[in-house]
């Protein structure tokens, strides 16, 4: 990433260690990361071979998703925890592409990615997008502050995708998805996106690589803790399943080889 192209700010942030924020983007094909960040991501592509393609199903899930909450089930308002950098296809973009008067909120507690959230994430003119910066277990001040821009008394569609992982602790982790699930009116939904351990023993070894590299430690846990995320929701079919396979466009996708099958993902609605 060449320095000229940065927003004002970003010079002065840590390029000494790999950020997740900006692997993500790299497996992404974006140009926000720099070198360190494309030397962890790339030891570990070569040891979890289809890492890259698990960031881009993800990507591929949040799209579909927000899709189906703007043109299916009428959702006009979104808020997007954990939101990481800004790259193609934004919650916002693919909302306000359904519908233009599409309201979104995203969280994250990053300096870069508030920097280049503040640069990049602008809204149409009919709707509106706002960031907040907060760490996405101080759910309370993220309300407060996403009130702002959403009303709670209409229905609002909850991204959580590659950020309950970084709440380490199994117990705290239950209990911000269960508040923030809370705070939202019947009709609402829950999008979330986890990788989970069991499924490949390469993916349970690289994240002690991860961690030991990172300023962002994360966790893996099981299939059957992400189908507890969803507890008193109506489960969307299909269910907890990877997330090239949450209805893909391309009905084939994953029959003859799963695509990441360790990083899963559902949606729930709340009754």
């Amino acid at each position: 990433m060449s320095e000229q192209h940065l927003p004002d700010g970003t010079r002065s942030l840590d390029q000494q260690r790999p950020h997740s924020a900006r692997v993500w983007d790299y497996w992404l094909g974006g140009k926000n990361n720099y070198e360190v960040d494309r030397e962890v991501g790339d030891q570990m592509a070569e040891v979890v071979t289809d890492v890259v393609e698990a960031a881009r199903a993800d990507r591929g899930f949040l799209m579909r998703s927000v899709r189906h909450f703007a043109a299916d089930a009428g959702i006009r308002q979104f808020l997007d925890l954990g939101a990481g950098l800004p790259t193609n296809h934004n919650t916002h973009e693919v909302a306000q592409g359904v519908a233009p008067e599409s309201r979104v909120v995203y969280v994250d507690n990053d300096p870069l990615v508030l920097r280049y959230a503040e640069a990049l994430l602008t809204s149409g003119p009919e709707g509106a997008t706002n960031y907040v910066d907060a760490d996405v277990r101080d759910v309370t001040a993220i309300l407060e502050q996403a009130a702002k821009t959403l009303d709670f008394s209409r229905p609002v569609a909850v991204m959580m995708l590659g950020i309950v992982q970084f709440i380490v602790d199994d117990a705290e982790a239950r209990e911000v998805v269960r508040r923030f699930v809370a705070a939202v009116p019947s009709g609402s939904y829950l999008a979330l996106a986890h990788p989970v351990r069991g499924v490949s023993s390469e993916v349970d070894g690289v994240l002690q690589m991860w961690n030991e590299a990172s300023v962002d430690p994360q966790t893996l846990r099981t299939h059957a803790d992400v189908a507890g995320y969803f507890d008193g929701l109506e489960l969307l079919e299909p269910g907890v399943v990877p997330c090239a396979q949450w209805r893909p466009e391309d009905a084939a996708v994953g029959q003859n080889r799963p695509v990441a099958p360790w990083r899963v993902c559902a949606v729930g609605r709340k009754p």
